[in-house]
């Protein structure tokens, strides 16, 4: 590797403390080129300063070149899943809702499949000296779907409107304690600027697609979005009807350059079978996700295409630990260890997921600690902490949990795989909108019950997963899991702008998540798609947004 020092130089002239420790990291070697980019990325270096960066230390790869224009036309048919309740962007929730609102709302940030943090509405963004403030400059002559031009003034609305906990926004799950009602600031008419709660090294990802809540609308929205829809996306709509689907119309005022479709039709279903039977009969051309287990079907038809995308999503096992079952950590570490991670991968999963180790820090993740010992399958071991913490006997509880995914095959695994110890679990399987309620405390089965499975999303950043559902203070932990240490290790792994400071914490969460096992992570699943043979263009992310700007069917 022969380094340009002259360049070099040059290059890192007016670059913050932080950024250059990012650079020397490279240069070191204690740094990789695809950790670079995606950490350079958050802190708001443009893919082409890095891309000079890696050059001039002798890293360069193959640029793509300028997409060529295509010939416009034709109607992509989506199926999906029915959504839970309204589409509406400050308290959406769930898959439907995200696909359908992703054709015509867009957020300031793109969390890419690589990790990295790309521009979308926000043309850049910086850090102050300890990350406790960010400064977004905003994309110029953007224009809502009614015509009027988006600026800062709409941006800071729309964020400051899903921080106030009057609005009961779903994206405060992402900002308690990271950005308050009030912190968000327009500077000039493309200017916004974030003040934190506390220094935040991944906030961009906060404003990302990560946070599909986070989609900017008018500032003087009032509430109605279903009748119009009115974002900045590439498609607009024609006309929705709750429970059976939406149509949508091309936006010929994109930003964003050409969009191909004429049109995108979303039908909407009650399960996933008469989805797949639709796409081989031609009546659809996309399902925007299927269940593994049952992709098993169309996995070898000659007339599907499988699209599988690696993700940090994940279905996540809680224990109570204020209940009697579970209050002794012995007890939880007793029902980890009667996992088989491999086992459920290539049976439950076919192989498309990768095993975890009960932190949400998968091995995706530049900053995850792969020499923490992995936990594995131990009856013996198991039975040994159960007899320890008073439980020789068993006990029984009930497990309750989503109809969605593989979910329900999973906690029969679960439920047979305990009976070794002597646990009996009773499951109680509830469609969506049951089990979420009103997902909060008290009216909740998500959140009240003692042993539950809840499906996680795809995040860039794990800041979401160490936090909701682990915090003392979490607004979604159900396993009432409070632990100081814990609290303190991940605000300094959040508020870190330092790729190896949050290496080393990450450890320290790793290592204490696995004592305590309030949590079971024992897979991160791959987000499977399926389109008809041969359909290009159509991009998804593991939080089911779905951009059909490029599509074109053959």
């Amino acid at each position: 590797m022969t380094i340009n020092f002259k360049l070099l130089d040059m290059l890192r002239r007016g670059r913050s403390e932080h950024e250059n420790h990012l650079i020397d990291g490279l240069v070191a070697g204690r740094v990789n080129r695809r950790e670079f980019l995606r950490f350079g990325s958050v802190l708001g270096l443009s893919l082409p300063y890095m891309g000079a960066i890696t050059g001039a230390i002798g890293l360069n790869t193959a640029v793509s070149g300028r997409a060529l224009a295509q010939t416009p036309g034709g109607t992509i048919r989506v199926g999906q899943i029915v959504p839970a309740a309204a589409i509406e962007p400050v308290k959406l929730a769930d898959g439907g809702g995200i696909t359908t609102i992703s054709q015509v709302g867009e957020t300031l940030v793109l969390s890419g499949k690589d990790l990295v943090a790309r521009p979308l509405l926000a043309e850049s963004w910086s850090p102050n000296a300890d990350g406790s403030v960010w400064t977004f400059k905003i994309r110029k002559g953007v224009k809502f779907h009614d015509g009027t031009e988006m600026t800062a003034k709409d941006v800071a609305a729309s964020i400051d409107r899903i921080a106030d906990p009057a609005n009961g926004s779903n994206a405060l799950s992402a900002l308690k304690g990271v950005l308050s009602k009030g912190g968000t600031k327009q500077i000039d008419d493309y200017t916004v600027e974030f003040t934190l709660d506390a220094p935040n090294g991944g906030f961009p990802y906060t404003l990302s697609t990560d946070n599909y809540n986070a989609i900017i609308i008018p500032a003087n929205y009032d509430g109605d979005f279903e009748s119009k829809m009115i974002g900045t996306g590439p498609f607009k709509l024609e006309s929705y009807t709750p429970k059976v689907g939406a149509v949508f119309v091309r936006n010929e005022d994109y930003w964003g350059g050409q969009v191909l479709p004429d049109r995108v039709e979303i039908s909407y279903y009650d399960d996933y079978q008469p989805q797949i039977l639709a796409l081989q009969g031609g009546q659809i051309d996309f399902i925007q996700q299927v269940p593994i287990l049952q992709a098993a079907g169309i996995l070898n038809d000659p007339n599907v295409d499988m699209m599988s995308t690696p993700s940090l999503a994940h279905q996540q096992v809680h224990m109570n630990t204020a209940a009697d079952v579970f209050k002794d950590k012995r007890v939880r570490q007793a029902i980890a260890l009667c996992l088989d991670r491999p086992a459920l991968i290539q049976g439950l999963m076919k192989g498309k997921a990768q095993v975890g180790n009960d932190s949400p820090f998968g091995s995706a993740y530049p900053y995850t600690d792969q020499s923490v010992p992995q936990r594995v399958k131990d009856v013996a071991k198991a039975k040994e902490l159960m007899a320890a913490a008073g439980m020789g006997n068993g006990f029984e509880v009930t497990l309750t949990t989503e109809k969605y995914l593989e979910i329900p095959q999973y906690a029969q695994l679960i439920q047979n795989a305990v009976k070794e110890i002597g646990v009996k679990i009773n499951l109680n399987v509830l469609d969506q909108g049951a089990y979420y309620a009103d997902a909060v405390p008290g009216n909740s089965p998500w959140l009240d019950s003692d042993l539950g499975i809840t499906d996680y999303g795809h995040r860039g950043v794990p800041n979401v997963y160490l936090t909701a559902p682990l915090l003392s203070t979490g607004t979604w932990n159900s396993a009432r899991f409070k632990n100081k240490d814990y609290d303190g290790l991940v605000a300094g792994f959040i508020g870190a702008l330092d790729l190896e400071a949050q290496r080393s914490v990450a450890s320290k969460i790793q290592t204490l998540l696995l004592d305590e096992t309030p949590l079971l992570f024992t897979y991160f699943y791959d987000f499977m798609s399926a389109a008809r043979k041969g359909a290009t263009g159509i991009e998804v992310t593991a939080m089911s947004h779905l951009m059909l700007k490029d599509a074109k069917l053959a």
